[in-house]
C-alpha cells in the first residue's frame, strides 16, 4: 500500500467516516439483496440432493420391473414343462415313471407360487417406491421453479444495483488509499464485530450512534475539538462530532 501522506487528526477522522458512509451504502445494498444469494445455493443445494434420491428410486423401480419381468419369466418356464410331464404322463410304462413325473409337476407348480409370491412382493415395494419417486418428482419440480424465481428476483435487483454497487466499491477503494494502514485494520476489525458494520458513529444528543450510551460532557467536548481519536468505551467504534458531516475544521 502506497504511503498517506501526513494528515491531522481531523482529516483522518473524516476520512475514516467518509469511508464508513461509503461502506454503509454497500451494507444497505446487501440488505436489499437480502438473503436471496444464500436462499438460491440453499434451493440448488436441496435440487441435487433431490435428482440424487430421483435417480436412486428409479434404479430401484427399474431393477424390480427386472425382477418381476424373470419371476413372469421362470412362471412362463415352469408351465412349459408342466405340458411336458403332462403328456410324458399319458405314456408311462410303470408307476416310477409315473411317480417322478408327477413329482416333477408338482415341483413346477410350487415353482410358480414361489414366482407369483416374489412378483406380488416386488410389486407393493414397487408402488411403494414409485410413489416416493413421484413425491420427490412433485417436489423437485417445485423446487425448480422457486430457484428460477429467486434468481429473476435477485437478478433484477442486481441490474438494478450493480452499477452504484460499481461506484461504491471504487470509492471505497480510493478512500481507503488516504488511510494509514494502522487505522484500516482497526476499523475492519470494529466492523466485522457488528451486524451493522458501523465502526464510526456520530455522537447524537450526547450518546455513542453505535451502542446509544451516554458520552460524557469532557468527552464529548474532546471528541469535538478532534485533537484525538476517541472510541467509545462501551463498543469499541470510533466517534466523531456530527459537525463532521458539514466537513468543520479541527
Amino acid at each position: 500500500m502506497a504511503a498517506v501522506k501526513e494528515q491531522s487528526i481531523g482529516d483522518k477522522l473524516r476520512a475514516l467516516h467518509a469511508l464508513q458512509q461509503i461502506d454503509s451504502k454497500m451494507g444497505e445494498i446487501a440488505i436489499l439483496k437480502g438473503e436471496l444469494p444464500m436462499e438460491v445455493s440453499d434451493l440448488e443445494d436441496e435440487i441435487t440432493g433431490l435428482k440424487t434420491r430421483l435417480k436412486k428410486l428409479e434404479n430401484a423401480v427399474s431393477e424390480m420391473d427386472q425382477e418381476i419381468l424373470a419371476h413372469n419369466t421362470n412362471i412362463k418356464e415352469s408351465e412349459a414343462l408342466i405340458l411336458k410331464y403332462e403328456k410324458q404322463l399319458d405314456n408311462v410304462k410303470n408307476n416310477r415313471e409315473f411317480d417322478a413325473l408327477t413329482k416333477e409337476v408338482e415341483l413346477q407348480k410350487l415353482e410358480i407360487q414361489l414366482s407369483q409370491k416374489k412378483i406380488r412382493e416386488a410389486n407393493i415395494a414397487r408402488d411403494t417406491k414409485k410413489e416416493a419417486l413421484d413425491v420427490i418428482a412433485t417436489k423437485l419440480n417445485q423446487r425448480n421453479k422457486d430457484v428460477e424465481n429467486k434468481k429473476v428476483e435477485l437478478s433484477k435487483i442486481i441490474e438494478k444495483t450493480e452499477k452504484e454497487e460499481a461506484k461504491l466499491l471504487k470509492e471505497s477503494d480510493k478512500a481507503r488509499k488516504d488511510i494509514e494502514e494502522r487505522l484500516l485494520v482497526s476499523y475492519d476489525k470494529i466492523r466485522k464485530t457488528y451486524r451493522n458494520g458501523l465502526a464510526v458513529v456520530t455522537v447524537a444528543r450526547g450518546a455513542c450512534g453505535g451502542c446509544f450510551n451516554r458520552i460524557p460532557p469532557q468527552l464529548q467536548i474532546e471528541i469535538g475539538v478532534m485533537k484525538k481519536i476517541i472510541a467509545c468505551e462501551h463498543c469499541g467504534r470510533v466517534l466523531v462530532d456530527e459537525s463532521i458531516l458539514a466537513g468543520k475544521d479541527d
